[in-house]
Order: C-alpha cells, then sequence, then structure tokens
C-alpha cells in the first residue's frame, strides 16, 4: 500500500566540465518514476555528487544508465582531483528512505553490481551494509591505493572484484571500477545558539559528538600507551560534529552530520544539545537542515515533543510537520517548505493529481460527472474514511480532557490507530477508481490474433478480480475501524457520543456500499471458485458489521 523509496547518491570524478556532468546527471531523468533531487560539483575535488529517489527497481535503472553514461564521458587515466577516488563512479550508495529495510536496500545494490559488472564490463566492490565481507565494510580500506593503485591491487587474490572482470583491463584503464553500498541516511543539521563564540559551540559540540573531546592534564593532551591522544566520549553515537561561526547569519552553530538517524535522530541531538546549552549558559533558538529529509524523521520528531507533552498522537500528518517544525526551530533563520524540504512529498510534487486532494466540492463534482468513475466504490471508501475520522475526533479529544491526564496515553493509541484506519480508507478511495480503470485497460487491448486475444481475456479477469479485490479490502477496513468507534462511545468523552455513532453509521455505509460493489463485479469473473470465496467472505463481514450497528444502537438508546 505504501511505497517504497531509496535514496541513490552516486558520486562520479567530474566536477569541473559542467557539460559532461549535467549529461550524466541527466540520464537520471529518463527513468520514469525516479526524482532527480540535486546535482552538487566541486571543482577542487574534481567530484560531483548526485542526488535522486524512487522506488528501487527505477533507482537501480537509473543508477545503471548514469554509471553507463559516466564510464563513457570520463576518461580516470586523465581524471586529478583532490579527493580519494578510483573509478569514474566512484561509489553508488543506496539508502533507504521509506517502507523498506537495509536488508532489502543491500540486496538492491547487489542487483545493480551484477548488471554493471555483466552488462557494462566495469568491475567492483560492494561496502559498507553491502560489504561481502568485514573487511570490505570501510570505503577507505576499500578505495585503498585509489585509482593509480588498481593494476596492482587487482593482482592480489584478496582484492577480487565482487563483481565484474577480476583481470586488469582496458576498461578498467579508463572507467576506473566502482564501490556500490546500501548505507544508512545522513542528515547535515546544525543547531543555532544565542551566541557568536566558536569556542562555546565547540564546547558543546564536543559534549555531543561519539568522539567526544581529547582529555587533558594541566592543558596538556593526555596520551595513552600507544602515543595517541586519550578521549572522553560525547553522549550521541553516530553524530559528527564542530561549532563554527556563521558570519550571513551572525550567529555561533554547531554543525552536526547524523551518520545513522536509526541511532541518533534528529530530535534527539536537538534535544541533547539543547540541555548541554543551557549547562553552559547559552540557549539554542533553533535550527537548520542542510538538504532533504525524510517523512519519518519528523514524524518521529513530533512524536518526541508530542508525548513531552503527555498530547496524543493520533493527530493529522500535517499537524504534526508543524509540530517538527516548530519544536526543531526549523523556521529560525528562514522559512521551512515542507514540499521542498521532505523526500517524500518532493517525489510527489509532480504526482498526477488524486481525488483525495480535491476539494470536497471539487470532489462531489467530479462524482456527478459523465466520466463513470470514482463510483460507488470509492465514496463507499470516502465515506468509511469520513466514519473513523470521527472516532479518531473522539479519541484525541478525550486525550486531551481535563482531570483525564492519567488516560492521556490509552486515548492516544486509540487515535492512532483510527489514523491508520483513515490512512488505509484513503488509499482505497483512489484504489477503487484505479481498479475500474484496469478493466477499461484490458477493453483496449487489441485483438487481431489469438494470442492478443488470449492476452486481452487475461489482462480483462486479472483487472476484474483486482477490482473485486479492492472494495472487499474497504469493507474489511471499515469493518475493522467500528473498533474504534465503539471503544470511544465506552471510555471516551460522553458529549461526543453522537459523533462516535455517526461515525458506525459511516462505516456500515461503507461496508454495504462496499459489498454492493464485490458482488456486482464478481459476477464477471470467470473463475467460479474464487467469485464465490470472495462472496462468501464479503457476507460474512456485511453480516458481522450489523451486528456491531446493532451494538451502537444500544448503546445510543441507553445514554441518549
Amino acid at each position: 500500500m505504501n511505497k517504497q523509496l531509496i535514496e541513490c547518491v552516486p558520486n562520479i570524478s567530474e566536477g569541473r566540465d559542467l557539460n559532461k556532468i549535467n549529461a550524466i546527471a541527466n540520464v537520471v531523468k529518463t527513468v520514469e518514476g525516479v526524482k532527480l533531487l540535486d546535482v552538487d560539483p566541486g571543482k577542487a575535488t574534481n567530484r560531483t555528487v548526485i542526488t535522486f529517489v524512487g522506488e528501487p527497481k527505477n533507482v537501480i535503472e537509473a543508477a545503471f544508465r548514469l554509471i553507463k553514461k559516466a564510464s563513457e564521458l570520463i576518461d580516470m587515466s586523465k581524471q586529478k582531483g583532490e579527493h580519494p577516488r578510483f573509478g569514474a563512479t566512484d561509489v553508488c550508495p543506496l539508502v533507504p528512505i521509506a517502507n523498506i529495510s537495509m536488508e532489502e536496500t543491500a540486496k538492491y545494490a547487489h542487483q545493480l553490481g551484477k548488471r554493471v559488472g555483466e552488462e557494462l564490463g566495469i568491475s567492483g566492490y560492494y561496502y559498507e551494509n553491502a560489504a561481502t565481507s568485514s573487511e570490505r565494510k570501510n570505503l577507505a580500506t576499500v578505495r585503498s591505493g585509489e585509482y593509480e593503485g588498481l593494476k596492482e591491487k587487482l593482482s592480489k587474490p584478496n582484492w577480487k572484484p565482487d563483481f565484474g572482470p577480476s583481470a586488469y583491463n582496458q576498461q578498467i584503464t579508463t572507467s576506473g571500477v566502482t564501490a556500490i553500498s546500501a548505507r544508512d541516511f545522513l542528515i547535515a543539521y546544525n543547531v543555532n545558539l544565542n551566541s557568536t563564540s566558536t569556542r562555546r559551540a565547540n564546547a558543546i559540540a564536543f559534549d555531543i559528538r561519539e568522539n567526544g573531546r581529547v582529555k587533558t592534564v594541566n592543558g596538556k593532551n593526555l596520551l595513552d600507551k600507544n602515543g595517541k591522544p586519550e578521549r572522553i566520549p560525547g553522549k550521541l553515537k553516530a553524530v559528527k560534529g564542530i561549532g563554527w561561526f556563521i558570519e550571513e547569519y551572525g550567529i555561533a552553530q554547531i554543525s552536526y552530520n547524523l551518520t545513522n538517524i536509526s541511532i541518533t535522530s534528529m530530535h534527539e541531538a536537538f534535544y541533547e544539545t539543547d540541555l548541554a546549552a543551557t549547562e553552559r549558559g547559552l540557549r539554542v533558538t533553533g535550527s537548520e537542515l542542510v538538504g532533504l529529509v525524510p517523512l519519518k524523521a519528523m514524524l518521529d520528531a513530533a512524536d518526541f515533543y508530542l508525548k513531552k507533552q503527555e498530547r496524543s498522537l493520533g493527530i493529522s500528518e500535517s499537524e504534526k510537520i508543524k509540530i517538527a517544525i516548530k519544536s526543531l526551530g526549523l523556521d529560525d533563520l528562514k522559512p521551512f517548505h515542507p514540499q521542498e524540504r521532505i523526500i517524500e512529498y518532493v517525489m510527489n510534487s509532480n504526482a498526477d493529481k488524486k481525488l483525495i486532494d480535491l476539494t470536497i466540492t471539487n470532489f462531489a463534482e467530479e462524482t456527478a460527472s459523465e466520466s463513470m468513475a470514482p463510483g460507488g466504490g470509492s465514496i463507499a471508501a470516502y465515506v468509511g474514511t469520513l466514519g473513523v475520522s470521527l472516532g479518531t475526533m473522539v479519541a484525541n479529544l478525550s486525550a486531551h480532557k481535563t482531570g483525564w491526564d492519567e488516560k492521556w496515553e490509552y486515548f492516544s493509541d486509540w487515535a492512532v490507530k483510527g489514523q491508520k484506519y483513515k490512512n488505509e480508507l484513503l488509499f482505497l478511495v483512489d484504489e477503487d477508481t484505479n481498479a475500474f480503470n484496469k478493466i477499461i485497460d484490458g477493453f483496449r487491448m487489441p485483438k487481431t490474433n489469438p494470442e492478443e486475444i488470449e492476452a486481452r481475456k487475461q489482462a480483462i479477469e486479472d483487472a476484474t478480480k483486482y477490482a473485486t479485490e479492492i472494495p472487499f479490502k474497504v469493507m474489511q477496513t471499515a469493518h475493522n475501524s467500528i473498533e474504534v468507534m465503539l471503544e470511544m462511545m465506552k471510555t471516551g468523552i460522553q458529549n461526543s457520543l453522537s459523533d462516535a455513532g455517526v461515525g458506525v453509521l459511516c462505516a456500515k455505509t461503507a461496508v454495504t456500499g462496499a459489498y454492493f460493489n464485490v458482488r456486482i463485479n464478481a459476477k464477471d469473473i470467470k473463475d467460479r471458485q474464487f467469485a464465490e470465496e470472495i462472496i462468501a467472505k464479503a457476507e460474512d463481514i456485511y453480516q458481522k458489521t450489523i451486528i456491531l450497528e446493532n451494538e451502537m444502537m444500544a448503546i445510543i438508546n441507553a445514554k441518549i
């Protein structure tokens, strides 16, 4: 239901020739569904960092095309630059962004490497979470010797490439080799101080960053038995940081690199920095995000501060984004626009308009038009959305009721559950229309020969099954959502009893309307066993929903 998203951040060994840089970066745009987010060239390093995002298979295709184009335009035998490098596409890390694990992302890294080796003849290594051995996890180790040392490196059995030819050849002479990885999302994040002192900012950075500070005695560094400075670790793991003064803003900042936000999140870094600053007599005034951030990082920040306030976590996504921005002070120095800074929102900026994005008036007008879609299925899903929204409202009101402070977490959990049902039903509003359109697409397929006729029949059959499964899913979700309304009628604010009751009626309508759609679509399915089974399951849900409606009426009649 929710799209998987990964980010790809290839670094190419060209930072001066804009024609070459743009030609390489723009191949990403040739893959549908991939969004090119940033192209950041560096002249001194002669290196460009390119960032794009999309669903995994599309990103892998875009990365493959980029590596191919870079190998065609960059001759490593002539390349010079300050940054360590050993290939035209020097590194190509994949980063899980939404609804995908690191393990799955590593598998995609291996798929990409296999294609690069087999189809392009370019050799390379997997590193970090995609590494094939612990010795190859560290990029610096993998890249040791750089481009100039490749001939000698590849002659050693322990440095046989993970993909591509194992012997030094003409391809390697021009393209070098490529390192591909799966790694965690890195956030560049600055925290603002009410100070101009770089020294004070550094002191706070040393308190927080994993590497901490060097131990000193009488102003001199304390050395260990190996002659290296001993260190006092900082408070947070996977954090790098330093203090500096920003002329543009006239303030000192602590500049952090959060190298693994599953270990230390943006809000944790901000919170601990605020505590450390207060202890040192300073005050944090806000923060600054460099680049883009995953939606989850913003929602986690909102949840963190909502819990601190003992407020319900079951509020809308848009409200959570506002709370995250204000809690972290992301608009302290300049406006923070979520549509431009949150990866998922940037991805959806050019997407086709959805029914759920329409105003209520426009949705009604679209429904009342001559088009057959949206129809009863989409309307049923939307009515169900309104129903559980009412139940969620009662849960949120109950969580915030004066005198019920000890119950806020209980009602918050119910509100979160309600939001989950709401989001599932919102998805199904558009998906029911999409399912209907798949049937229309099937009927439009050519039928000029036996093969085309058979393919057309199968496409129509598959689409009709899907168009039956979607309203069945509406039935399941709307039926299950009634638990939120009934619980709120029993334990929530009694002044909102009628609101929760209306929510049950909406859910019942959604179940009934979707039930009609299951039956009318199932009659056209050729696979009668499938059709009869789904109708039987739908009938069962319908009858159980009537029982829940009666339970709601009994509560209403007893209490009103």
